[in-house]
């Protein structure tokens, strides 16, 4: 039930990663702080489809 998914920087709206989940598990959506390589910064990058 493992699905691939994307991240996509809430600043500057590139996708720069992507991972894995369990959507059974996590049905909700993920928000983790990364490094934007664009932004330069830290920043929030939520989960797209």
């Amino acid at each position: 039930m493992q699905e691939q998914i994307l991240f996509e920087c809430t600043k500057c709206k590139n996708r720069n990663y992507s991972s894995t989940k369990n959507k059974k598990k996590n049905p909700d959506k993920l928000e983790l702080k990364k490094f934007c390589k664009f932004c330069k910064i830290h920043t929030v990058h939520k989960e797209i489809k």
